[in-house]
């Protein structure tokens, strides 16, 4: 399978063809960065992880350069990083038995070029090859720029493809910004208590990030816990850990649907709860 950019490529930990892992993916999650998959959708990794009839694949987007970075890292070069980046992102594949590691290799402006109609290619391309039933990527409120424009870039692909290709549900996750300001009623939630462990070694193992400054293995972990406590005010805790997403599927289900007009309306939605409740209670 061709891609846009020639420093793409299909990583497969087991050594198969790419056509075939491709085809015999069930979850995919398509994120900007290495370790965005794995903070945003470990969900699709806990519901594959060790069966036969669902496999997990990722997608990468960028290239990793850009990335802040300190200690022994400080003194590498955009290029040097993006090779570090590619071996961590290899290495959780390695962990969490995906069935396919895809790196697409662009630049984050690139990505953030709406004309640039090669991204959306790619990721159709991808998409038609593997036939998912669930895709998970950034949501639509997220604060950076790189993620919410893969998210559109992803809403187009998908668009463009005939319905019968198309996934049964898309989801919007946590990254640059949680999900916890949408009323409940809106909430996807995950339950991703099990296989802490794995959840640890997954986000753990991107050296470069958590040594460049930024403990994303803490946070996502904490970010995690703090959901599951802080879902329900007046009711014990059903899970230790979940993780929330808004539900794209409508945008790919209604091609006339407003992406900024759809996420503006659970916004909507989150200004009537607050004011209701102020003007029930003063």
């Amino acid at each position: 399978m061709n891609f846009y950019k020639s420093s793409s490529e299909i990583y497969v930990p087991d050594g198969s063809a790419a056509e075939a892992a491709l085809a015999r993916t069930t979850h995919l999650a398509i994120g900007a960065h290495q370790d965005d998959n794995e903070i945003m959708a470990f969900h699709g990794v806990l519901e594959c992880f060790g069966r036969d009839d669902r496999r997990f694949t990722g997608v990468t987007v960028t290239d990793g350069a850009g990335s802040p970075r300190d200690g022994i890292y400080a003194r590498y070069t955009d290029e040097e990083m993006q090779k570090v980046r590619r071996l961590e992102q290899k290495k959780a594949a390695v962990v969490g038995e995906y069935t396919a590691q895809v790196f697409l290799g662009y630049t984050s402006s690139e990505i953030k070029d709406s004309k640039n109609l090669a991204v959306a290619a790619d990721l159709k391309k991808l998409v038609d090859a593997a036939r998912p039933q669930v895709i998970y990527t950034h949501n639509l409120a997220d604060k950076h720029d790189t993620h919410v424009s893969v998210a559109l870039r992803t809403i187009r692909a998908l668009r463009e493809l005939p319905p019968e290709a198309r996934p049964q549900r898309l989801y919007g996750c946590e990254v640059w910004r949680d999900l916890d300001w949408l009323s409940d009623e809106d909430k996807v939630v995950f339950d991703v208590h099990e296989r802490e462990n794995l959840a640890l070694a997954l986000v753990g193992v991107f050296d470069s990030q958590i040594c460049g400054g930024k403990r994303y293995d803490l946070a996502t972990a904490g970010r995690r816990r703090a959901n599951a406590t802080y879902l329900a005010s007046h009711a014990v805790d059903q899970t230790t850990a979940a993780s929330f997403a808004v539900d794209l599927t409508p945008l790919i289900e209604d091609e006339k649907l407003d992406p900024a007009e759809y996420i503006l309306g659970f916004i909507d939605r989150f200004k009537r709860e607050v004011s209701t409740r102020l003007a029930k209670l003063a």
